[in-house]
């Protein structure tokens, strides 16, 4: 059992890498050239840096926003209290993905209404998707040690994600017509909380174990996401 847990979450480990290479990959080849294109440099550091900070107050003050990317901070005194903070958890995340799916919107508001920087709505929405699949599996596990029945564990999370979903219509409602500067600002706002949790989930991993593996993912999608919007850029 041991032995099966241990590669389990050497996987998991690759896949919150991967995720986490992916966020910073939008980040930087997508949302910030679109963003410097509209916004003044400061302009766009004050806004990613309100997303960065409501991610880290969130995760400081409730609960870590990603637990995908707080796994390998879970020591064993911590799985005992997992009913405790089951709740807060689920709520911190729940404000993610809603961010997520406002970025989401926006991402796609963007990509309508100018396009400096080709393929961000789809590099967004494949990082995203991406960084989803750990983050369930982080989720789903850490509700099955607070000792919530499989299909209650099931329920819960699929009700969390799709605030994904909420988010995005939210975003789409609100950014109908609104100015390309906005656009933008909302954008920084939601590079800067990929950068939260690109940094953290990375930090997290690579301190403690599996480097090379750490790190060999998170540069496979911070690479895949570069090489997405290049492709995109030269077939326009």
């Amino acid at each position: 059992m041991s032995g099966w847990l241990a590669r389990t979450h050497k996987r998991l480990c690759a896949m919150i890498s991967l995720g986490a290479g992916t966020l910073l990959g939008v980040a930087v080849f997508a949302i910030g050239p679109e963003c410097f294109e509209v916004l003044r440099w400061w302009q766009v550091v004050l806004a990613a840096a309100t997303g960065y900070f409501l991610f880290a107050l969130i995760s400081k003050y409730v609960f870590h926003v990603c637990p995908a990317c707080a796994a390998s901070h879970f020591d064993e005194a911590t799985t005992h209290h997992f009913t405790e903070i089951a709740i807060p958890m689920m709520v911190a995340l729940a404000i993610h993905c809603t961010v997520d799916g406002v970025a989401l919107a926006a991402g796609h508001e963007e990509s309508v209404v100018a396009t400096p920087v080709r393929g961000l709505d789809a590099s967004m929405t494949f990082a995203i998707c991406v960084h989803k699949m750990p983050e369930g599996l982080a989720l789903g596990a850490l509700l099955l040690g607070a000792s919530f029945a499989r299909w209650r564990m099931l329920a819960f999370v699929a009700a969390v994600e799709s605030t994904t979903i909420l988010g995005a219509w939210l975003g789409a409602s609100a950014f109908h017509g609104i100015s390309e500067f906005w656009l933008a600002a909302v954008l920084a706002h939601a590079g800067g909380g990929f950068l939260f949790l690109a940094t953290h989930a990375v930090l997290g991993e690579i301190l403690k174990q599996h480097k090379a593996l750490v790190l060999g993912s998170f540069l496979a999608g911070f690479g895949i996401i570069g090489a997405l919007v290049l492709v995109f850029h030269l077939r326009e």
